[in-house]
This record gives C-alpha cells, structure tokens and sequence, in this order.
C-alpha cells in the first residue's frame, strides 16, 4: 500500500500526458483518515467513470454495533450512507472538462431500501464503492483537477458521510428503526393470516408519473372498522391499518377511485421503504408476484395445460413453446413460473390481464362450445390456487361481478376510501345468480419444474452482458426484456440479475430445477453479501438484491433457454 502522497507526485507526472497514462495512478493509497482504493482506471474520458472505493477504520468512523447488527440495520445503514454519499457528492462535484470529467458517482437511491453493495459495514471498517470521472480536456490528463478531486473533495466527503460522530444520529436512527419495523411487520404477517397491511394514514398515490415521491395532496388511507388490525412493532410502538386476509380478496370501484393506486402500493410493499415516503407501512407478503399479459414473450417447455388446452393442430400444452405468446399463453405462464418461484399471492389488475383469460360468461358458453375454447378461465381456477398451493389472491376489478362467488373479502374503493362490502357482494351474488358453467376439465394439484440443459447459458458464460437500463439485459446482441417484471425497481437489481445469471452459466446442474439452483445462489449472497457475484472484480458496487421471482422471470424471458 502507498502512502497518499505518492498519488500527487504520479499525478503532477502525468499532467499533460495522454489520457492512458491514468493507468499509473491504479492502486491503493493511505491517506491520513481512510484507505483509498483504484480499482479500475478508465481508458477514455468518454468511458465508463473509473471504479474506486473508500475504506474508513471503525476506530475512526465510530459507528456503535447497534446500527449495524442485526444484519437488517447494517442493511438500513448502508442505504442511509449511500443517499448521504450521494447527496453530497451531487453538491461538491461538477463536470469539469470532457466526457464524465469531474463527476463523483454512486448509486442513486430510490424510495426503497435495498441491499446494495455500494456501501458496507463490518465490525472492523465502513466502505464505500463509487466512481470517478478523471479529469481531461480532449484526452489530455488534467492532473491539477483531479488532485482537487482526491486531495479535497474526498477527504470532505468521507468527514460529512462517513463518520458517525459527524451525522445527524438521530435522523440516522429514525431512519434504521423504520426500516427493521417494517421488516419485522413483513415477518409477522402469515403468523396473523394476513397476506398484506395497510397502515392507518399511508400515502399511496404518487407525485406524478415521472416522480415516485407521496403526491402532497393525497388523501390518507383510512381502514373499514371491519378489517382494521392492530400491531406492537419493536420501535414505533402500536400502529392500525387495514390486513388484508388469506384467501381471495377482490378490489371494486369505479374508474379513477384509486383501485390501482392500491394495487400498485401493494405490489411494491414487498420492499421496505424510506421514512417519509408515505408507504412505510405498507407491507406485502415478500413472495407476491404481480400478473399480467404479456404479448410476444418467449415460453420454454412450459406445462400450462391447467389454464390452456386443446389447442388446434394437437399442440401440446404441457410442453407448451412459443417465441411469440398471446396475452392468454402468456397470463398462463406468468401464473405458472409464479407458482414455481414458491409465490403465496398474485396480484391481479383486470386493466392488463388477458380479457378471455379472465372469464367466459354464459352467453359465450352458449355461443362458442366448450370444446372449441382451450381455455380455462382464472374464475375456475382461483380457488385452487388458495386449497391446492395455499397462494392468495389480490384482484382489482371494475366490470366483472361474477368474481363475487369466490371471494373471501370485498373491498370497495370511493374517492381513494376504502369501504368492506364483503357482505353486499355476497346478497349481490344470491340475488343474480351465476348461469355459467365451470370450465374445469381436470384438477389443478401440481406443477412440473424446469430442468436446465448442461449448456443452456453459453451465451451468458462466454459472450458479452451488458445492462442497458431497469428493464433491459443485452446478451451479445440478443435482448432480454424484463418489461413485464413491474416489481423491479432499480437498474442495480438488473445488474445483480446478469451477474446470478452468469454465475449460473458457470455452475449449471443438469440434474436440479432452475429454482433450487438460484435458491442456492441466493442462500451463499444472504450469508456473504453481494460481493460474490463480482466474479473476482474489487469493486462489486452498483448491485442491489433481486428477488428470486424477478431472477427466475428473467431466465423464462432467455429466448435460448434450453429446458430438458
């Protein structure tokens, strides 16, 4: 290790030089107050920035072990540290030159709190992992500025950010409590027989389309007497909100009510949330899967025979394959790869679901036999879901009654409040009798898992990953489109995806489903952290973890995907 002043003499060498004689300034530097790591020094001003990392001694950043044990607060701290490091270096940084020169990056937060690896805390240091812009004009090294950038906006940086006796500790543990709060919310929720929980006063509607900010205006959730549950969480202390049951829970109400504002809260409460956001307390089951159509995916080998079949031609559904699915093959499949990944609730939205897959009411029964439709609808098969695989259902729905029969729980949305009409549903049902028929054909008790062949991944194992937004993987220069995957919500989530997706292609078992071997990858990272998947990189920052659900949809996605 050299001492930091050996930085300033190569940087006063290479002043002036060409832009590759940056490459002299690589590796790690004792500066009085931390250890500074160059990992990778870019090639190009107009390159990706270069990768550095900053190391604080705990007996300098004197962070007390109760902010970062249980693993949860070392969680809620790193996120609290990285939206610090990042606000500040925003303030203190500018473009100063060509390219990216000047710019300080880290990973840029949003209103959820995920494990990321760009900030890590251990009993013994506090670690920062971001990026630099070095400093050029044209391709000239511009050595004076980028002195500034090590010699005094760092050390300023690590002093505002990254020592605890410099923080606003109470705001810092505001920050931490909220977040092991809502954690430990999520883990008592099957325990009460509850698959969701909105809090009493939750902000659900957003800013804007643009903005995941609480709109200013919004009206405040409110719980039905009826349904409204009580908890003791270990800091807040005694909150109300409406639970949300196992078993089949519809939710009605006219157009532009907040119908979907609901679900889209309940989509991302499978995520803890900052303070402020107004979601706090709007916790889901983890495993909740959202449900759509989704036109033109690619299905593998797919068993969708329990919602489809008897397909023209003999198609075989129980080995269903398609580059090109229609909304129902699609809706199917999404259900059933859900079902794969150990969901215990569907989220459902009848704006982007697949209308024949849905329902066929008995005017189209008496229309078109049974025998010529292949298939089966979701009505028939919401109920076994919930006694067969123990998987809940949350379902918005605005034009189609005849859900009423199998619902467990109603709830109404007025004016973004929340009415029970459980038991109005319930006479509404035996005054208007259903006439249509069930549609089942045969029991729906299991599903068959996927098997991988060997070399299904060659692509993500050889050829060249790049991740090209939130929603986007390129492979060489095939694209995997994760748009459907609506509970992604970071890029760096989709940058820990190629990263498992690639450490699979080097450990593929022919012998074990896809699902128990990403289960494996993610037991190893819950005990060693995200820096595993770097593949030997020093600098694992910007990841942040996906769930299994997101990892397993975007191996179904693979176009290549090779299933026995």
């Amino acid at each position: 290790m050299s001492s930091y002043q050996n930085l300033k003499i190569i940087l006063k060498r290479i002043h002036g030089k060409g832009y590759k004689a940056y490459k002299e300034i690589k590796g790690n530097y004792l500066f009085p107050d931390f250890i500074l790591f160059i990992d990778h020094v870019q090639a190009d001003p107009f390159a990706s920035p270069s990768k550095i990392r900053i190391r604080v001694s705990q007996k300098k950043a004197l962070f007390p072990k109760n902010t970062y044990t249980p693993k949860i607060r070392a969680i809620a701290l790193a996120d609290y540290l990285t939206r610090k490091f990042h606000d500040e270096a925003s303030k203190s940084c500018s473009k100063k030159g060509t390219g990216k020169s000047g710019l300080i990056l880290i990973d840029k937060c949003g209103q959820e709190v995920l494990e990321r690896s760009s900030c890590k805390i251990t009993s013994e240091y506090v670690e920062v992992r971001f990026y630099i812009g070095l400093p050029a004009k044209g391709r000239t090294i511009l050595g004076q500025e980028a002195e500034y950038i090590f010699y005094n906006l760092l050390p300023k940086l690590v002093q505002k950010t990254l020592l605890y006796p410099n923080l606003n500790s109470k705001d810092l543990q505001a920050h931490i409590t909220c977040i092991e709060d809502q954690s430990w919310l999520r883990s008592q929720l099957s325990k009460n027989n509850l698959v969701a929980f909105i809090a009493n006063g939750a902000i659900l509607p957003r800013e804007s389309g643009i903005s995941d900010k609480p709109l200013p205006t919004a009206i405040p959730f409110m719980s039905p007497p009826s349904l409204e549950v009580e908890f003791n969480l270990p800091n807040k202390g005694k909150i109300k909100g409406m639970g949300i049951k196992k078993g089949i829970t519809l939710i009605v109400g006219g157009g532009f009510h907040g119908k979907s504002t609901l679900l889209k809260a309940l989509e991302k409460g499978v995520y803890n949330h900052i303070p402020g956001d107004g979601r706090e307390f709007v916790i889901t089951t983890e495993s909740a899967v959202k449900i759509r159509a989704e036109d033109g995916r690619s299905i593998i080998k797919t068993d969708i025979s329990p919602f489809i079949s008897n397909l023209p031609f003999n198609q075989d559904t129980t080995n269903f394959s398609t580059q090109n699915a229609s909304g129902s093959t699609s809706q199917a499949a999404n259900i059933i790869e859900a079902i794969e990944s150990k969901t215990f609730l569907l989220l459902l939205d009848e704006d982007t679901c697949a209308t024949n897959f849905m329902l066929r009411d008995t005017r189209m029964q008496e229309l078109v036999d049974k025998k010529f439709e292949p298939i089966t609808p979701f009505l028939d098969r919401i109920q076994e879901l919930y006694k067969n695989f123990s998987i809940s259902t949350i379902l918005v729905l605005g034009g189609c009654g005849d859900y009423f029969d199998v619902a467990d729980t109603v709830i109404m949305l007025r004016n973004y409040q929340v009415v029970d009409v459980t038991l109005k549903a319930k006479k509404v049902a035996k005054q208007i009798p259903l006439q249509r028929k069930s549609e089942k054909i045969v029991p729906f008790t299991t599903i068959r898992p996927k098997i991988p062949q060997k070399n299904c991944l060659q692509e993500f194992k050889k050829g060249k990953v790049k991740v090209k937004d939130i929603y986007t993987i390129l492979i060489n220069r095939e694209k995997l489109d994760l748009t459907a995957l609506e509970q992604l919500v970071a890029k760096e989530q989709t940058n820990a995806i190629s990263y498992i997706l690639k450490k699979l292609a080097h450990q593929i078992s022919s012998n074990q489903s896809l699902i128990s071997q990403i289960e494996k990858i993610l037991e190893k990272i819950n005990k060693e952290g995200l820096d595993i998947l770097n593949l030997g990189n020093q600098h694992p920052g910007s990841l942040a973890l996906p769930r299994k659900q997101e990892i397993f949809a975007a191996l179904n996605r693979y176009r290549n995907l090779k299933i026995k």
